[in-house]
């Protein structure tokens, strides 16, 4: 059976360093080499508890380049091994916003408050090239092999209808 590959051609800004102005009571850092994700750090402490959500500050400021955004998203362990999430993750920061990155995070767990302390790591910053569209008003949409079919309709994770084991 062969097996055949899309050849994909990123901008060159995808794999470029990107300068970003900053003012930071401890400024984000990637934990490895290669990291997609930065950690945010709470800029002050707050207890979180059970089902509760909280607007974190991280004392970061920053200006993207125009062509650029930030996206704020959850950090794995702390989901893992505390329920702790991002609410409105991927939180979307605009290359004009000048304010304050805050981190809306929520403790899921039924029965344990989290304590949050300044300087512990509550969120990731993925910084990253974006295009903005120009959106064409049509009459009729071109046709798709997936069609209108929405939610699960892919059928993965789940069984087919009269397959059998």
């Amino acid at each position: 059976m062969s097996q055949s590959f899309i050849d994909v051609h990123y901008p060159r800004s995808v794999t470029e360093s990107v300068d970003i102005p900053i003012i930071a009571r401890e400024a984000p850092r990637y934990a490895q080499p290669g990291d997609a994700g930065a950690d945010l750090m709470a800029a002050e402490a707050v207890t979180l508890a059970p089902g509760q959500r909280a607007l974190v500050g991280t004392g970061v400021l920053i200006a993207l380049p125009d062509g650029h955004a930030a996206f704020v998203v959850p950090r794995s362990g702390l989901a893992a091994k505390h329920g702790i999430t991002v609410v409105n993750s991927p939180g979307t920061i605009d290359a004009g916003y000048r304010g304050e990155i805050k981190v809306i995070l929520l403790n899921t767990d039924s029965s344990t408050p989290y304590e949050v302390a300044v300087g512990d790591r509550i969120a990731q910053i993925i910084i990253m090239p974006v295009t903005q569209a120009r959106f064409i008003p049509v009459d009729v949409l071109p046709e798709s092999e997936r069609g209108e079919t929405g939610f699960g309709s892919t059928g993965y994770g789940r069984p087919q209808t009269g397959a059998q084991a």
